[in-house]
């Protein structure tokens, strides 16, 4: 089939949940990815024509994005800071916003010639937080815990794939205790901040099909993950560790009053490059 024919059926197919620009992008993701054709090979080359082996994953991605499956989940890959992370259903996709807390976090370092500092992921899904952070500061200790062990499978490949140790740990972090062998100078987290009532806001690609446990919590608690959080690090961090959190953009108000109340100092709240309240440091 030419493969414009297919583009063309993609377009009517997506209409309605993808509008055409994005529809393109997954489209060319998919030819790429499978075909190792790109828009720019298209546009040189307009007539040509795929083999019925080479049409039938381009087919069946096309028939689960009209479940409204995400892309990554479909290659089975994202980028995330520069590194390719295999994510599946088990996993939270890597965001943007969560780069810029990466990046947050290492320039800090930098700045603080602090080349091998202890860190602590807490919730750690597909491990792009910890892994990004053991790749840029090689002699780091990192550790990284999740209440999910589908997810610390996936974290610990990713780990694997780009050569860099980190402890990973089965845990629920609302259940642990003061159970550290050594003062951290680092404790990071990205938890689950969406209350119900903004499930109104989020997209079905997400809704269906990324893990509700690694996105939402209750609208009458929603700071709960972020309160025990801080509660560890009031004994997990050393004098002057830091804390840093991603956040609900709706909630930074609220969490600097919290981090104030239990001791915490030299808070920073930061805006993504959205605009958004997205994410605060704290000092211990």
């Amino acid at each position: 089939m030419i493969l414009k024919e297919i583009r063309s059926i993609f377009q009517s197919e997506l209409q309605g949940i993808y509008d055409r620009e994005e529809t393109d992008i997954l489209f060319f993701r998919l030819t790429e990815a499978y075909c190792n054709i790109t828009r720019l090979t298209l546009a040189l080359q307009p007539e040509i024509t795929l083999t019925r082996e080479e049409e039938q994953p381009v087919f069946e991605a096309l028939a689960r994005l009209k479940q409204h499956q995400p892309i990554q989940q479909i290659l089975g890959k994202t980028i995330f800071y520069g590194l390719e992370f295999r994510v599946d259903e088990n996993v939270l996709i890597p965001r943007p916003e969560t780069e810029e807390l990466v990046d947050w976090i290492l320039k800090d370092c930098r700045a603080q010639q602090a080349e091998d500092p202890t860190i602590l992921d807490v919730g750690t899904g597909s491990g792009c937080i910890a892994v990004a952070l053991a790749k840029n500061l090689p002699k780091a200790r990192v550790s990284a815990i999740d209440i999910s062990g589908a997810a610390l499978k996936v974290a610990e490949e990713n780990a694997k794939r780009h050569n860099v140790s980190v402890d990973f740990i089965k845990k629920d972090i609302m259940e642990a205790g003061e159970e550290y062998e050594y003062k951290l100078d680092i404790i990071v987290s990205n938890p689950p901040y969406i209350r119900n009532l903004e499930k109104k806001e989020i997209k079905n690609n997400v809704l269906l099909h990324e893990p509700h446990l690694a996105l939402f919590v209750e609208d009458e608690s929603p700071l709960v993950f972020y309160e025990k959080i801080a509660d560890l690090a009031k004994s997990g961090l050393r004098k002057g560790g830091v804390l840093y959190f991603e956040i609900n953009q709706y909630l930074g108000k609220e969490m600097i009053e919290m981090v104030e109340s239990k001791g915490f100092k030299d808070i920073c709240l930061k805006k993504d490059l959205s605009g958004n309240d997205r994410m605060l440091k704290a000092v211990w």
